[in-house]
């Protein structure tokens, strides 16, 4: 059974909203990477590429692309897979649960909740990071906004799902 996330406003940011889509196809856009590459970051960037093994140990993967074509590759490790509830992240860790070498946004642990009201979604992201200094630097490089419109685009494209 899996504890639920104490936020500390010190260490972590949260994005929290209700979506007008399904829980299942949420998870559905989270959990595989024909679908997470269509909404994965903030449009003009875009995901080159997207690899995941979905199970405690395994791999997350993302290539984010600029428009300028510079790459910002992202490897991290699933800690904990509770189907279209809860999927928790991190980058400080490799696949295996092997401890991975630093660098600027390897020290956060993401906790994905989901939890179903009516025909919708709450939707809750804790990103938990090592220190202030990190949480404060992602806050300012526009954690909100940024994480925000990665939302807007996973539910725009949860909607083509829904359509076809």
């Amino acid at each position: 059974m899996s504890a639920k996330a104490i936020v500390d406003p010190k260490l972590d940011l949260v994005l929290e909203r209700t979506v007008d889509v399904p829980r299942h196809l949420v998870w559905e856009a989270w959990t595989k990477p024909e679908h997470l590459k269509e909404w994965y970051c903030p449009k003009p960037f875009s995901v080159s590429k997207c690899e995941i093994d979905l199970r405690p140990g395994g791999m997350f993967h993302t290539t984010i692309q600029s428009p300028e074509g510079q790459e910002f590759p992202y490897t991290g490790c699933y800690l904990e897979i509770l189907p279209e509830q809860r999927l928790v992240w991190t980058l400080a860790l490799l696949p295996g649960f092997r401890p991975a070498p630093r660098h600027e946004f390897a020290t956060f642990t993401v906790i994905l909740t989901l939890e179903s009201v009516g025909s919708d979604t709450k939707y809750v992201a804790t990103v938990m990071h090592i220190d202030e200094s990190s949480r404060v630097k992602h806050e300012d490089m526009g954690f909100f906004e940024g994480w925000g419109i990665a939302l807007d685009q996973l539910v725009a494209h949860v909607k083509t799902i829904q359509q076809s």
